[in-house]
């Protein structure tokens, strides 16, 4: 009888029974169950969040354009370039601006000669005039002429004036400290300057790449848990050691749909981006919902669908067999399961249910 008995136990472990423990060699069990399949509930954190996937982008785009028409006579910059205020990024042909500022001079030239001449007569009639050999009428006039020339050559200043802008503005240069993000025109290209009446021709682009933000379509319903100003995560596949932190600082009014999702626009300010982060890349923003601390938790794999849309868990008897128990949930994390009621820490509990213990066998 004493031989038989280990024949015995292997034919209980087969059939699932109770009551066999493995030796030093065999499968761990406890009352006939793999041990891996056994877990034991515990206390623990549970954080719940969103995770959405978002595009990077700077906080601002400034598009540069020409203030004056012509041709691009060269480019200073080109796309990656860092620049700071002041630094020049492209000069317009100037040609018939300087010939505008010559025709200009002249026209000067002529209203000084204008205004001496006419100062010379004003000057010598009212000599006439006091000694009366000429009329009230034509000293007046002598007076008017005066004024005319004057009034000629200041018109003809501020035109030269105007002429010098318009030369100064041909030297384009960063109003920003950024990086140029692409150039949209090349050298000998014919620009249209930005006016009311018209857009102009875009010549480039100035960001701060310091300064980024991550824009992302959130679903109606998780963006019910989102707030101005909330902290967020930022991650990337390729840039998994970067700890990045944004705050969400937009979250649209109205919802719209994109791919056939109805959502809101979000967009969250990256406190600390990464030298590597650049405008375009895909990231995702973890934003966390709530927290669940020192919680009786399981495995969320661990729970499952019972009767009545009820959660259950297979909780193992003081007899070592699976039953399934009726447990309320809490907070869930993509890991664990928050237990509010039906379990208390220490239960052992089955993480498969028991009919796949034959599968796995």
């Amino acid at each position: 009888m004493k031989r038989s008995l280990p024949y015995f136990c292997a034919v209980l472990v087969l059939l699932g029974s109770a009551g066999c423990k493995r030796d030093a060699s065999g499968p761990k069990v406890a009352k006939g169950i793999p041990e891996q399949y056994i877990l034991e509930v515990e206390r623990r954190d549970v954080d719940y969040s969103i995770e959405v996937a978002g595009d990077v982008a700077p906080e601002f785009e400034l598009v540069v354009k020409s203030e004056v028409g012509g041709k691009v006579k060269t480019l200073f910059v080109e796309p990656g370039q860092e620049v700071k205020a002041g630094d020049l990024l492209c000069e317009i042909d100037d040609t018939d601006l300087q010939n505008q500022l010559a025709s200009v001079e002249t026209e000067i030239a002529g209203s000084q000669l204008g205004v001496h001449r006419a100062q010379l007569q004003f000057n010598r009639g009212e000599e006439l005039f006091k000694a009366k050999l000429i009329t009230k009428e034509a000293f007046d006039n002598l007076e008017s002429d005066l004024a005319f020339a004057k009034n000629d050559l200041a018109k003809a200043e501020r035109r030269i004036q105007s002429a010098k802008d318009q030369i100064s503005k041909a030297r384009i240069v960063a109003p920003i400290n950024g990086t140029v993000l692409r150039v949209d025109v090349i050298e000998g290209e014919v620009v249209v300057p930005a006016a009311s009446v018209n857009s102009g021709t875009e010549l480039m682009t100035l960001a701060d790449l310091s300064k980024l933000r991550v824009t992302a379509h959130v679903n109606q319903v998780d963006v019910a848990f989102l707030k101005l100003k909330q902290n967020v995560d930022v991650t990337m596949e390729s840039l998994r050691q970067e700890n990045m932190q944004a705050r969400v600082s937009f979250i649209a009014p109205t919802a719209t749909t994109k791919n056939s999702v109805k959502g809101f626009k979000v967009q969250a300010s990256i406190v600390n981006p990464s030298p590597r982060l650049r405008p375009g890349m895909m990231v995702n923003l973890t934003i966390p919902v709530a927290t669940a601390r020192e919680a009786v938790a399981v495995p969320a794999s661990a729970v499952f669908r019972g009767a009545n849309d009820s959660r259950v868990v297979w909780l193992l008897g003081e007899d070592g067999q699976p039953q399934e128990h009726e447990v309320t949930l809490g907070i869930s994390s993509l890991d664990y399961t928050e237990i509010k009621s039906g379990l208390k820490a220490g239960d052992r509990i089955l993480a498969i249910e028991p009919r796949m213990l034959n599968k796995k066998s």
